[in-house]
Order: C-alpha cells, then structure tokens, then sequence
C-alpha cells in the first residue's frame, strides 16, 4: 500500500531533480527557492528509508534505489498528466493521437498485441500505425510525420539524429510453403534452383543476409523477387516454390499456424537489436510514454 505521507510534490521535485541533475535548476524550473526543493527531496528520502540521490558540488547524482525510484515516479507522473490532460480534451471532445511506425519485423507479431495493451492503459487516445521499409519510415520520423518507430536498428548512416532503444533480438529465417521440395533435402546451397524472395537495398536485414550468404559460399543469386511486403511475401510463399528470406517477428503466426515452415538453417549470426526509435529533439508527451510502457509490458512477457 502506497504510504499516504507521499504526496505529489515530492514526486514532482524528485523527477525535476533527476532531470535537472540539479537542486538550483530544478528549484528554478519548479518556481521554488533551493531550501525548499531541499527539504521536499529530504522528506521523501526518509518516507521511503532510502538515500535517492547522492548531492555534491557538481551537481546530483542518483543511488541504485533512486534509479528503480525514478522509472515509476516518471510512470506515475505520465499516467497523471494523461488523466488530467484526459479531463480536459474530454470537455473539448478531443483525444490523444500517437503516429507509430512499425517495420515489417514487428507490424505482423508485435504490433496487434501492444495495439490491446496500448488501449486497456490508455482507452481514450486514437493510435495510428503506419507500416513500411526502414528508410521511409525514419525518413518520416526525421520530418515529424511519426511521433516514433519500431522495427531493426539500421545501418550508422541510416541512423543518424535518431535515439534508440534495444528491446530485443531478433534474426532472419529462410521459410518455405508446407511440401516444399527443399524441406525433404535441406541445404542452403540448393535455394537458388527456387526463385529467392531477397530483402531490397536499403531494407534493415539486407547486409545481414548478403554477410550471412557469403559466409556460407552462396554467391549472387540471380532468380530473386526483391521486397520486405508481408502480406505479399505471405501470399506469394505459399502459393509458389519461392523461398523467402525474412526477419523473423513477420512470419512468427505463419510458422506457428503451420502456413509456412521455417528451413532449418542456423542463421544465428544475422541476429541483430530490435528497439524504439525516437526524434532526441521531440519532446515526449504522455501518451508516448505510456506506449513505451506498453511496448515494455509486451516484450517483457513474450
């Protein structure tokens, strides 16, 4: 049970505080004097029994307990903000928006059950989920047009001016139609007497794929259909011999519901960090944040 003794100015002063790595300019922010934040953080210091933050010359600092602290303060606070702002949008008939984009790697598996988790924490905002290729939908971030992004973390240059945050692994499978001639035989040098569904340039996997081909000696493959599409990739892979070579997280269900069937080639070194990719300019509202925190719920239970 919450101790009633915590009130909101001491999560306030706490988070600002933390923020600020600094008494004075949190005092500042807060319109408060330096004694006055001092005490509030004091206060909430002993109502815990724990030291939160560590004070010197050069600023404030904080413990391992202020660092698990700070999480659910900044949680407590977001979820506040969105009531309140909640309050007020509903006197306007007005509601939170949030642009997703989501790459193909997590449109298909992630995506449908952090859309739920999304609506039980916050029933009250509208979620727009946008799907495409890497490039195009950083490209959209960078330009504001997406609040933020899921999916692979891309090449250096692909990246820059954009934050990410890993959340997991995820590596490329090789899948086929159930009955697929190569399933009775399975060897990674045979898959170019099929037409090869190929990752396009640009797309997150493809230098994975092209380091993870060469390393097993299988050159230019001549027969191939360049995309990252899932709902053609699905389609096309099951009404033809193709075989499609794809991340994972887009054909989890197919692989489960025995529509497609994974080849059994060890493609561990194509592993690489799946996270949310984020503007460091932009200014996060609560509705974002209580997407990170349903995003985090999901990965966490999976």
């Amino acid at each position: 049970m919450i101790d009633r003794r915590i009130k909101f100015r001491h999560i306030q002063c706490f988070v600002e505080i933390a923020r600020e790595q600094s008494l004075k300019r949190a005092a500042e922010k807060l319109f408060l004097s330096q004694p006055a934040i001092s005490k509030t953080l004091k206060e909430l210091e002993e109502i815990i029994g724990a030291t939160l933050m560590e004070r010197s010359r050069s600023g404030v600092t904080l413990t391992g307990a202020g660092q698990v602290f700070l999480r659910f303060a900044q949680m407590s606070l977001a979820s506040l903000q969105q009531g309140l702002d909640g309050v007020e949008r509903e006197g306007r008939q007005e509601k939170d928006r949030l642009t997703v984009g989501a790459l193909p790697s997590v449109a298909a598996w992630l995506m449908p059950k952090v859309a739920r988790e999304f609506a039980a924490l916050a029933p009250n905002a509208i979620l727009r989920i946008m799907d495409g290729p890497h490039g195009y939908l950083v490209d959209r971030l960078r330009l504001g047009e997406l609040d933020l992004v899921i999916g692979r973390l891309g090449r250096p240059e692909s990246m820059q001016g954009i934050s990410f945050t890993q959340l997991y692994n995820e590596q490329v499978v090789f899948v086929v139609r159930p009955g697929h001639p190569l399933l009775a035989e399975p060897d990674l040098r045979r898959i170019a007497e099929w037409q090869v569904i190929y990752p396009p340039e640009g797309s997150a996997i493809r230098p994975l794929v092209e380091r993870y081909l060469i390393a097993n000696g299988i050159g230019d493959i001549a027969n191939r259909l360049e995309t990252v599409s899932g709902a053609f990739g699905r389609v096309y892979a099951r009404q033809s011999d193709a075989v499609w070579i794809i991340s994972s997280g887009v054909v989890a269900n197919e692989i489960a519901d025995g529509r497609l069937v994974r080849l059994p080639f060890d493609t561990g070194i194509t592993q690489g960090p799946v996270g949310l990719m984020t503007r460091p300019d932009a200014a996060v509202g609560a509705v974002q944040e209580i997407f990170g925190i349903a995003v985090r719920n999901i990965v966490g239970a999976t």
